[in-house]
């Protein structure tokens, strides 16, 4: 190798440029750029392709400045477009409004088309930016379409057509598992619906504990007692609220018990209902142990979409059924407490008694 390279190749190694180039690393893209002499070609730092000599290297700070050098732009890393992350970004978000914007729930193949993305390509970027599939979106935005025509319609034969639905068939098979009640009585603000109640103290405050015939609803904590009736008076602003009989009572005990000895066992049925992958959330935080914390970012790899830790932070905010469905056990990256909905106050002191609680188990083992 001549004098010269072997100076250029040593300057291209000393230059800290050089070892992200090697390391492909991701974070440095839109830092800088680099070109290859022997092929024409200038890439991103995080590119898949065949490492360079570095006497062939050649840094630019734009793609601007490498194509005035005399580059074109890889066919592989496209670096004179968006990064990859944002162009995926763009693809989800416009295939969120695609199918928000469709009267019936569009196909795989529809669906892909409008983005000009394989089906397959299209389903995977999806899921990953989601956490959930194109059908169940879609089947969630039906769901919350269906809450909003049954409020508006005139009728609940009008709602099931507003809501996409092409046979009223399909929509009486959907709607109970969407509402939790019979169309009719969701459209009548749940008239019929008989919500059994009580409202009680425990060591953190006021609690509130509803259920319908399937089971617990909801468990609310508070300061106010008369705030907690109110949430659950505009969510069911028609509803035949009543006092809980003895087996409620019975449910209350168990609820209370969860605050006051957390870890015990519950036999509680609950009324749970969300879209799939609030679900999927809600499933997976009921298997953390007491006295174990998991971050969003781990509790997003439990659930199988380890980019969706966004869409599982916004699934924890909505779970309705406190301590039993234990949202309290998800901690930020660096081990401090974010928003709880019931106060972080709360959720400091639940923490504290199950560590408490399981290092005196663990003591008892030794």
């Amino acid at each position: 190798m001549a004098r010269a390279q072997l100076a250029l190749a040593e300057s291209v190694r000393r230059d800290p440029r050089w070892q992200r180039l090697l390391a492909r690393d991701a974070s440095a893209d839109e830092t800088f750029y680099y070109s290859v002499k022997t092929t024409g070609v200038y890439c991103r730092p995080s590119c898949g392709a065949r490492t360079p000599r570095p006497e062939n290297v050649a840094f630019h700070a734009t793609p601007a400045e490498a194509e005035r050098a005399g580059f074109r732009a890889c066919r592989r890393c496209k670096p004179n477009q968006a990064p990859a992350a944002e162009r995926a970004a763009a693809h989800v978000a416009e295939m969120c409004r695609f199918i928000e914007r469709s009267e019936t729930p569009p196909s795989l193949e529809a669906l892909a088309r409008h983005v000009e993305l394989s089906a397959f390509h299209a389903h995977r970027l999806f899921k990953a930016g989601t956490g959930v599939t194109p059908k169940a979106y879609a089947s969630a935005q039906r769901g919350k379409r269906l809450r909003s025509e049954l409020r508006d319609a005139s009728t609940v034969t009008r709602a099931i057509y507003g809501a996409g639905y092409n046979s009223s068939g399909r929509f009486y098979e959907e709607a109970p598992a969407r509402l939790g009640m019979k169309p009719s009585a969701f459209k009548a603000g749940g008239k019929t619906v008989r919500i059994r109640f009580a409202l009680g103290q425990c060591s953190l405050g006021a609690i509130l504990v509803a259920a319908t015939e399937r089971g617990v609803c909801a468990i609310s904590l508070g300061d106010d007692p008369a705030a907690l009736l109110h949430e659950l008076e505009r969510q069911f602003s028609r509803a035949e609220l009543v006092g809980g009989d003895a087996e409620f009572e019975g449910w209350v005990a168990q609820v209370v018990g969860l605050v006051e000895e957390p870890g015990r066992q519950q036999q509680l049925p609950l009324d749970i209902r969300g879209t799939a992958f609030q679900e999927r959330v809600w499933t997976a935080l009921r298997r953390i142990a007491a006295g174990q914390t998991l971050s969003y970012a781990e509790l997003a790899e439990r659930v199988g979409s380890p980019r969706a830790v966004r869409a599982v932070a916004s699934a924890c905010a909505a779970n309705r059924l406190a301590v039993a469905i234990p949202c309290h056990r998800v901690v930020r990256a660096d081990g401090n407490l974010s928003g709880y909905r019931w106060g972080v106050e709360r959720k400091r002191e639940l923490l504290e008694r199950e560590e408490l609680v399981a290092r005196t188990e663990r003591e008892g083992e030794g």
